[in-house]
């Protein structure tokens, strides 16, 4: 019986092949491309990156205050704990304020409906029985699925999640969050900690001179 010829089996030609390997490494560039982007979109996302609405409905980014310490509060005008934090955020405010630190106040409805005005009157609220100065934002929602992005950021940061009006957290000039505080806790400890970024800000101003 005649043995037939073995021959290579011709899967591909010279050119399929080189086409084969540059297709290949154009795809895991391009994947790893897309990865390093996502990588780096996330770490530089800070508090001042979003935008948000004042009183009045219109647009604010938050980077007008990079730079600054800013201690951001989710206020409201019907609270038990209403007339204590107005009056010791308006006295931090004008400590340590408005060139390195500023309060940023975003009124929510979601505890007990205890802010259930218009964006005015709240404002006309704060300013007429407490002559608040520090900026006051368009009212938020700051749990579920609509919660407002730049406060989502905050919760995400610290893994802990308002349970009450006039949550406080302390973001740095470079816009990370170094510390929250609960409504029922004392303003002075809240006061240490903001002087201590305030002192850290200034000195390098005047080293940067």
């Amino acid at each position: 019986m005649e043995t037939l010829p073995l021959h290579p089996l011709k899967c591909s030609s010279p050119k399929a092949k080189v086409f084969l390997v540059f297709f290949s490494m154009v795809l895991c560039t391009t994947i790893l491309f897309v990865l390093q982007l996502k990588f780096f979109k996330h770490r530089g996302k800070h508090f001042y990156s979003y935008e948000v609405k004042d009183s009045r409905g219109r647009a604010v980014s938050l980077s007008k205050y990079r730079g600054k310490a800013t201690l951001v509060v989710n206020v409201a005008s019907a609270c038990q704990y209403t007339e204590v934090n107005y009056r010791a955020l308006q006295e931090l405010h004008r400590e340590y304020g408005p060139s390195h630190f500023t309060v940023l106040a975003f009124p929510c409805n979601q505890f007990g409906d205890s802010e259930p005005g218009s964006n005015q009157e709240i404002d006309a609220f704060a300013k007429g029985n407490y002559g608040v100065t520090f900026p006051i934002f368009s009212k938020i929602k700051i749990l579920g699925t609509e919660a407002e992005p730049a406060f989502r950021f905050l919760v995400e940061s610290t893994k802990k999640e308002p349970r009450w009006n006039f949550w406080k957290y302390l973001v740095n000039a470079e816009g990370q969050v170094v510390k929250f505080w609960r409504p029922e806790e004392n303003i002075e400890s809240i006061r240490h900690d903001v002087a201590s970024i305030v002192r850290e800000l200034i000195m390098k101003k005047k080293e940067d001179l």
